[in-house]
């Protein structure tokens, strides 16, 4: 009997969960191989592999470290952040993930107390 209310369990849950196929970074490249991060939307994002979406946030999470003119990274805490970008991303495939990530900041910031300076 356990048996049975397992597969069937098994069975409602991969029905009811959507699927989409994965798609590689890369087919968002021109055709010089390059990537313009300020058009991907969060449905890219959500629907490719984990390697590339890893790959991609990085490359994100450096961009703004460089764009604030640091040079250090906190691992956790940007693993943290990626899964709540990916969360968020998958609730709002339509965003562009610049703006996700700007709203994820936000909430990031005000959940710790961080104020930017002026």
């Amino acid at each position: 009997m356990i048996k049975k209310t397992l597969v069937l369990s098994s069975a409602i849950v991969a029905l009811a969960t959507p699927v989409y196929a994965q798609v590689e970074l890369k087919t968002y490249a021109d055709r010089n191989g390059f990537i313009d991060v300020q058009k991907l939307t969060c449905a890219q994002l959500a629907n490719t592999f984990q390697e590339d979406a890893d790959h991609l946030t990085t490359w994100y999470s450096g961009w703004y470290n460089g764009l604030a003119k640091k040079h250090m990274m906190n691992v956790g805490r940007a693993k943290a952040l990626e899964h709540e970008l990916i969360v968020h991303c998958k609730a709002n495939p339509g965003k562009k993930i610049i703006e996700a990530i700007d709203v994820v900041f936000k909430v990031y910031r005000a959940e710790n107390n961080i104020k930017l300076k002026q």
